[in-house]
């Protein structure tokens, strides 16, 4: 399978992805897949798996967006935003955090090495009721 079309399948996957469709991540993932974004570090499809079960279990409504696709070769960027309410702070206002993941596909156009890039501090904990002040404070700080 070519990475354009293997990146497509993997987009539209998380644009549909649900607590159901979640247990076939071995569409997109090899089995040995590794993942890593600023909270976690695994390595197999029980452990991403793992992680993308308790997103549904930690907040209501979770989504991704997919806003751009860039391919070269056998690895693609994607930009995304994931879409969100917390169920226990601010639970009516719809959350966005932006970020980006790094994919490498392998022959099979499944998904060897998954890296998500985005900035915890800014676009998670600034939104959280005491952590939010604190990190707000900090960044005027270092910006005086």
């Amino acid at each position: 399978m070519n990475s354009r079309q293997a990146t497509e399948n993997l987009a539209t996957f998380f644009e549909t992805l649900s607590p159901q469709s979640v247990g076939q991540l071995q569409t997109v993932y090899d089995a040995q897949a590794r993942f890593k974004d600023p909270f976690n570090e695994v390595q197999g499809l029980p452990e991403i798996e793992r992680i993308f079960r308790h997103m549904y279990v930690a907040l209501e409504q979770p989504h991704f967006v997919i806003t751009g696709q860039l391919v070269d070769g056998q690895q693609a960027f994607l930009s995304w935003e994931f879409r969100f309410k917390f169920k226990r702070f601010d639970t009516t206002t719809l959350q966005a955090v932006r970020g980006a993941s790094h994919v490498v596909f392998n022959d099979q156009g499944l998904v060897t090495v998954h890296r998500d890039y985005w900035d915890a501090a800014e676009e998670l904990y600034e939104k959280l009721p005491v952590v939010g002040s604190l990190m707000r404070w900090l960044k005027k700080r270092a910006n005086t």
